[in-house]
Formats: structure tokens, sequence, C-alpha cells
């Protein structure tokens, strides 16, 4: 997994809508989550925390974009189901999940599998990673990733340094 400090790998992405987003043609900070699926238990309580949270993440100067493997149709019925207002991308072929270190092997009840790692990434307006999230709990998580912008925007670090 990618640490701070690093470049963010660039990419473009559709969301629900079909746009296609690249993460170098954001001049702020970009607050990249990857999510597991849409319409589940903690990704819809992650999804929910960034759409209340997203006025104050915008006054601070970044935008949220959250990642997930599904396709546009399924963006498009979660963002509808719970009124998120912010880009939900498509990450079919999961190259960017792969790219940042998000896409790794699970076990479940003794089986393997590959998917979503919850983690998220503050890029930085210099196209840096700011601050890294390696393993998420939906609970509280936009609020922190909030804080953390705060302190960086104040001069200071992720951490209050």
């Amino acid at each position: 997994m990618l640490e701070a400090g690093a470049l963010a790998p660039d990419f473009s992405l559709p969301d629900a809508d079909g746009v296609v987003h690249r993460l170098s043609d954001n001049r702020g900070f970009t607050v990249l989550y990857f999510y597991p699926k849409d319409d589940t238990p903690g990704c819809t309580t992650e999804a929910c925390e960034f759409r209340d949270a997203t006025a104050d993440l915008q006054a601070a100067g970044a935008v949220v974009w959250g990642v997930s493997p599904q396709g546009p149709a399924s963006k498009a019925a979660f963002r509808a189901k719970y009124g998120l207002s912010f880009p939900l991308l498509a990450d079919e072929d999961h190259r960017v999940a792969e790219a940042y270190g998000a896409w790794v092997e699970k076990e479940s009840y003794g089986r393997k599998s590959w998917g979503i790692q919850r983690s998220t990434f503050l890029v930085g307006p210099d196209g840096r990673i700011a601050v890294r999230w390696p393993r998420v709990k939906p609970e509280g998580h936009a609020a922190e990733v909030l804080e953390a912008l705060r302190r960086l925007q104040a001069g200071h670090g992720p951490d209050g340094s």
C-alpha cells in the first residue's frame, strides 16, 4: 500500500453517469476512499458519513470520490437510494485499487478471495498522498478525514504535530 509522501497514481474512472474523473484534473485536495461494495451495511455507513461531511470537506478545499469495483449502474442506484452528493467511481477491473494497494487477498470462513480493503487516501494539491488510512472502520471515518484535512490546512501535520 502506498505511503504518505508517495506520488498518487493518476487514473481515469467513470462515475454513475459515465462522466470520467481524472485525479490529475483536481487542483485541491482529493479524498479518495476505496470501499468493497455498493449498498452494503458498512459501505452505506461510510458513504452517508461522507455525504453528511461533504460541505465541510469542500469548505476545507477537498472533494470526495468513492471507488469500488461495481459498475456505473450499481453506483447510480446506490447514489440515488442514499442521496449521495459526491462521485462514486467504477473501478471494474480494479486496476486503480491495485495501484493504491487497496486490492488484497482476503480470508473469510476459511475461503480466500480478492477484494477491496477499505482504505482512504488524502491526495494533496501537489499530487502526493498527504495522509493514508490503510484499514478503515466506517463509523466516524469521515470526521477523522476532515480533522486531518483541517490540521493540514492550518499548517500542522495530519496528527496535529
